[in-house]
């Protein structure tokens, strides 16, 4: 099993975690767990996206924001800010803690969940590749 086959498999259960906790109604726990699970879920997403670039592509990356921009320009995914933005949210979550950044960042979870979502079957069809 490769890096990237064994990372896949970590991002697809971690986006089934994503998901199921903005399935449950806001408190404040539930918002804090689904800020945490927005944290794997992304370093999963931007680390499954290096290693699929280093294994496919011979594309050595070292921060989100470049993996992403690399992904862009092979093909893997369709151009949109909303993948640097995401990497600057996550930023925010891993340095800082506010009440109120807390709850920005809640907020747009349910558009990381998307993005995540179409990267999610683009890896798919890579890792189903590599199998084959």
């Amino acid at each position: 099993m490769t890096k990237f086959q064994s990372l896949f498999g970590d991002f697809e259960r971690a986006l089934l975690r994503l998901e199921e906790v903005l399935k449950e109604t806001k408190t404040d726990i539930v918002r804090d767990s689904a800020i945490k699970r927005f944290e794997i879920a992304f370093d999963l997403a931007w680390k499954t996206t290096k290693a699929f670039l280093e294994e496919r592509h011979n594309i050595s990356c070292v921060s989100p924001k470049t993996c992403f921009r690399e992904a862009y320009r092979v093909g893997l995914i369709a151009y949109d800010v909303e993948w640097l933005k995401l990497a600057d949210s996550r930023n925010l979550t891993a340095h800082t803690y506010r009440e109120q950044l807390a709850e920005e960042i809640y907020n747009e979870l349910p558009v990381a969940l998307e993005m995540f979502r179409k990267l999610l079957p683009a890896l798919r069809t890579e890792q189903k590749d590599l199998n084959a």
